[in-house]
């Protein structure tokens, strides 16, 4: 069972990054225009962010493992549309259908396994689920470089969404053998969906993402600030009604308790700073190697290979490592994580892109965000009870999502803005770009080893 949940939830996540490499290959294909590309790639992001909580709600309401396979068989049938869409319109609507099956499907897997694992097999499962949300990222990169270099059969950037056909269809038939039935497993559910509470998160989870997503393509127009704005005054409200629908003994979509989780706040924080590092890191690291460097899309999907790599062992092995290491786990690699970023930018300041400090600052920041991140998720999971599988599942990822895209925004922009003060993107030019981000990507991830020392010390 956690072989077939996590395998999905790898491929879901995939597909977040693995269309980056291939951008340049859709837009002359498709004649697609900057926004138009923009949309293609994060199209996805934005239904998948806005509608990850849904998604947990309604597999408490109807059945982890039937939305979870109806979630698994929608992005598999739009995976297959997207691949043979003919126009920029049609792919970026096949994605926004993507990402909304990304979204039933992601929030099951950390609640079947917070349903059906106990004690030292829950704490094992979760640093496995970790370990595969973060190396998802860094592996689309290197997927999607692999894929669009090969030209398979002439097909250019197409297997990049149609590799997740075959996958997507053998994991549902392994699914509807092996998943537990939701009648024999899951405890009383609510009877009906907080439709209000939806309404409200749904708008502010839009209002924040869109201009994130299209703000720095668009020159940051009044109306994406105006956006931003607005998204705060309806995340009041949200936060105000759900408040009040507990109260009264209804069913929140988020329920409150789960806020007050001891650990969940201060997860949160931590899970939002290393996202963010990860996203802007693997972003901004995209554009100085293909633009500035020149680099083709294999040789850059293949420099994030040690990062994703190292993460992926650090994260399933973290567990075994001395007692009198734990605690002190995620202020390290938050730490670690800072220094190896900032060594990056240094490495590559010279406009080269090669060495062996740069491949080993690159497995320092694998270690660091799994450091950071997959104990932090493991701890703040393993006590919530079953009954608040959903919600924290849905809660968690929609924060990892919104990390990524702030970090993708706001670093992005920190990127192109200086870029563009600097003249043409030539490698020097785009070198000193990247060096400035870098750091701006280190003091975050200093920020979450305060956050970590600060906690210890309490």
């Amino acid at each position: 069972m956690l072989a077939i949940v996590l395998a999905a939830q790898f491929m879901a996540l995939l597909d977040v990054f693995i269309v980056n490499v291939a951008v340049p290959a859709i837009g002359a294909e498709l004649d697609a225009s900057g926004a138009g590309l923009q949309l293609v790639v994060a199209g996805y992001a934005i239904t998948y962010s806005v509608l990850l909580i849904t998604g947990a709600r309604l597999g408490d309401l109807f059945g982890h493992r039937r939305v979870y396979l109806a979630g698994l068989a929608l992005f598999t049938a739009a995976s297959l549309a997207c691949g043979l869409a003919q126009g920029t319109g049609e792919l970026i609507a096949f994605r926004l259908i993507q990402g909304a099956g990304s979204a039933l499907m992601i929030p099951q897997v950390l609640s079947l396994i917070q349903r059906n694992f106990t004690g030292e097999a829950r704490g094992r499962a979760l640093g496995l689920y970790s370990a595969v949300l973060a190396t998802g990222a860094a592996a689309g990169q290197v997927l999607g470089g692999v894929l669009v270099s090969a030209d398979l059969f002439g097909t250019g950037w197409r297997p990049v969404f149609l590799v997740n056909v075959p996958v997507g269809l053998v994991l549902l038939a392994l699914g509807a053998h092996v998943l537990p039935r939701d009648d024999a497993r899951a405890p009383e559910r609510p009877h009906r969906l907080d439709l209000p509470g939806l309404v409200l998160l749904g708008g502010s989870v839009s209002l924040l993402t869109v201009p994130l997503v299209l703000g720095q393509e668009e020159g940051w127009p009044l109306w994406s600030w105006l956006s931003l704005a607005a998204a705060a005054v309806f995340f009041t409200l949200f936060c105000a009604y759900e408040s009040r629908l507990a109260r009264r003994g209804g069913t929140p979509l988020i329920a409150p308790r789960v806020l007050r989780h001891p650990g969940i706040g201060l997860a949160i924080f931590r899970i939002m700073a290393v996202m963010a590092v990860n996203g802007g890191f693997l972003f901004v690291l995209t554009l100085h190697v293909q633009g500035g460097l020149g680099y083709s899309a294999l040789r850059a999907g293949l420099t994030f290979a040690p990062t994703a790599v190292v993460f992926g062992v650090v994260g399933l092995t973290w567990r075994t490592w001395p007692a009198s290491w734990q605690r002190a786990l995620i202020p390290a690699g938050f730490a670690f994580a800072s220094v190896s970023v900032a060594s990056v930018g240094l490495a590559l300041r010279d406009g080269q892109g090669a060495g062996f400090w740069l491949y080993a600052a690159f497995a320092g920041v694998g270690i660091g965000l799994a450091l950071a991140f997959s104990p932090t998720l493991t701890r703040a999971l393993a006590t919530v009870r079953p009954e608040d599988a959903a919600d924290a599942s849905g809660l968690l990822a929609t924060v990892t999502q919104l990390g990524q895209l702030i970090g993708v925004a706001a670093f992005g922009t920190l990127f192109l803005n200086r870029l563009e003060s600097l003249g043409a993107p030539q490698a020097y030019t785009s070198s000193d770009a990247l060096l400035v981000c870098m750091f701006a990507l280190a003091a975050t991830a200093a920020t979450g080893a305060v956050s970590g020392l600060v906690r210890r010390r309490r």
